[in-house]
């Protein structure tokens, strides 16, 4: 049995390039399709956002019955622990799902950066889905550059945010910065299932790679 940490954005906004409050969260399938395999595998998870906030599901992704009454089940998403008080030497992988919540909050979360900086060393199992590579972008090497660098590595894409109508008011995109931090970003079809893998980092494209990701951090956690 395995413990594995799941991080969370705490914000249920992300602010647009006009000021703009757009209302999101974490995206839920993102969450409980890799919840749901990690426990079924018989493995624990712990569940940390900045500061102990419970965490909020972007409306927009609650569209699913099976999807939201999953939700509603899972206890540990309402008792999250505080993320600047987990040591990730305490867990065995580490798992960050998107929603754009994370483009607000753990971009910039030197908290959330160094625990990514501490997994990604470890060689332990990193999973990160859709924009929960916007957290990539707070973890830094003791000479300032990012430890992401060179990694082969996916996230949400430039395509799927024109295509979901944000590109326009995103006061960045999350593939420009990726590529910016020197990350090999491998873009696949967009909504199309797609995931990567680069020694212990697996990192998945849209909500559709959600299992992809999971299946990837379980084949690592048995390997």
């Amino acid at each position: 049995m395995a413990d594995i940490l799941f991080v969370l954005t705490g914000s249920d906004v992300w602010t647009l390039n006009d000021g703009t409050k757009h209302p999101t969260g974490f995206w839920a399938e993102e969450a409980v399709v890799p919840y749901q395999a990690f426990t079924a595998a018989g493995h624990r998870v712990t569940v940390a956002t900045p500061g102990g906030v419970v965490p909020v599901a972007d409306r927009a992704s609650l569209t699913d019955p099976g999807i939201t009454g999953a939700l509603e089940a899972i206890d540990e998403f309402r008792r999250p622990r505080v993320l600047a008080e987990v040591d990730p030497a305490d867990y065995d992988a580490v798992f960050y799902p998107g929603g754009h919540g994370p483009m607000e909050d753990l971009a910039v979360d030197a908290d959330s950066g160094r625990l990514l900086t501490a997994a990604l060393a470890s060689g332990r199992p990193l999973g990160v889905v859709c924009h929960g590579p916007a957290a990539l972008l707070a973890a830094r090497t003791e000479d300032g550059g990012s430890p992401f660098a060179g990694y082969r590595l996916t996230g949400f894409t430039n395509a799927e945010e024109t295509q979901a109508g944000l590109a326009e008011r995103a006061p960045w995109l999350l593939q420009d910065r990726l590529v910016a931090l020197g990350a090999d970003f491998e873009e696949g079809e967009p909504w199309a299932p797609h995931s990567v893998v680069d020694r212990n980092l697996v990192t998945g494209q849209n909500p559709a790679s959600s299992a992809l990701v999971a299946a990837g951090l379980l084949d690592r956690l048995s390997a």
